[in-house]
């Protein structure tokens, strides 16, 4: 092997190391990492403008986690199949960064948040721009995230991040209102920590006009329960 040869291989082998270095600061079996992207989440859902009433405090789920890690283990830089992203309790939306470098995950979540600039509450995107990323973020039911980092030496953009959110945000005929403003925890005066609620509906409602569907037709209807079981069974949750 020539000299010239064997300097490219060593420098190849030395960027590699580097790569795999900088990925261990932000690869989320870590529970300090994991720590770190739920209380950025939380932090941002508190300080959303206009104030919500009804923001859930995010927790780590390690179900969305494993999925995430799947997905980000494939480099494929698009989303994830729709039918793959689901836990026990839900199904999850998601959200994706990428980067040639090993970026932290703060700086991850806050490029999500900050697509807030195109985006005016009750509006929707002011410009056309994405805003999806941030609605997410802030999606008031969203209580449970699980996130994985990839690095794909072989992809224009060298770290893939993925993170799931459950149960999904994102309702097509409510994304211009990701939460419900009001007084912070309005909706949760007896669950309540630091502007966000802690009681979460164990139950999904298939439909967003089940609330319309239960006072028309009550819960006593077979279909409105079987298709509405969080407006029939949660009283005091936020739905």
């Amino acid at each position: 092997m020539s000299v010239l040869a064997l300097a490219v291989c060593l420098t190849a082998l030395l960027q590699n190391s580097v790569s795999q270095a900088a990925l261990v600061n932000i690869l989320t079996n870590d529970p300090n990492v994991q720590k770190t992207i739920v209380d950025k989440h939380n932090a941002l859902r508190r300080v959303v403008t206009p104030p919500a009433s009804n923001m859930l405090k995010m927790a780590w789920s390690a179900e969305a986690a494993v999925n995430a890690k799947t997905w980000a283990n494939t480099c494929s830089m698009n989303h994830s199949p729709s039918d793959t992203r689901k836990i026990s309790t839900s199904g999850c939306g998601e959200n994706l960064y990428m980067s040639s470098n090993a970026n932290s995950w703060d700086m991850a979540v806050q490029a999500w948040y900050d697509e807030v600039k195109d985006f005016k509450y009750g509006v929707g995107s002011t410009n056309g721009a994405v805003v999806g990323h941030y609605t997410q973020v802030v999606w008031y039911r969203s209580n449970k995230v699980g996130c994985a980092v990839a690095h794909c030496p072989g992809s224009k953009y060298k770290y893939f991040y993925v993170c799931q959110y459950c149960p999904p945000g994102n309702v097509q005929n409510l994304l211009t209102t990701p939460y419900k403003a009001g007084p912070s925890c309005g909706d949760c005066p007896n669950a309540c920590d630091n502007k966000l609620c802690t009681n979460p509906c164990s139950y999904s409602d298939m439909y967003s006009n089940c609330p319309a569907l239960k006072a028309t037709f009550g819960c006593g209807h077979p279909s409105v329960l079987a298709w509405c079981p969080a407006s029939c069974k949660c009283a005091n949750e936020i739905i």
